[in-house]
């Protein structure tokens, strides 16, 4: 029996591994790109920007100027974890734009 709790990986090290399989494997869709733009940047940055895909292309738009600006310097890293999440293939680079008109979304909602 103490042979199985050896063998037992903390959940930490489990879910990033499970999210980059489930991910990978499922059809591109709006609801899997929000996921994996969501989990590359965090709750916070989620919910001051939207996300659609224009081919390979990721087109950011964030709700004002200085989003896009900390957006674009973390670009770099934001796209080496979301090629981690969907594939090299399916994400080829970001593009980071104003949208006045996209509200903040309420902290209580994903």
């Amino acid at each position: 029996m103490l042979e199985f709790f050896d063998s037992m990986r903390p959940l930490a090290q489990v879910v990033p591994s499970a999210l980059v399989y489930l991910l990978r494997h499922a059809p591109t869709s709006q609801g899997k790109v929000e996921l994996a733009w969501s989990a590359a940047v965090g709750r916070a940055l989620q919910r001051v920007t939207q996300v659609k895909m224009e081919g390979n292309i990721l087109v950011v738009e964030a709700t004002t100027a200085q989003w896009v600006q900390e957006i674009t310097r973390a670009s770099p890293i934001i796209l080496q974890r979301l090629q981690q999440y969907l594939g090299e293939s399916t994400v080829a680079g970001i593009d980071v734009r104003t949208n006045a008109h996209l509200h903040v979304k309420p902290s209580n909602q994903p």
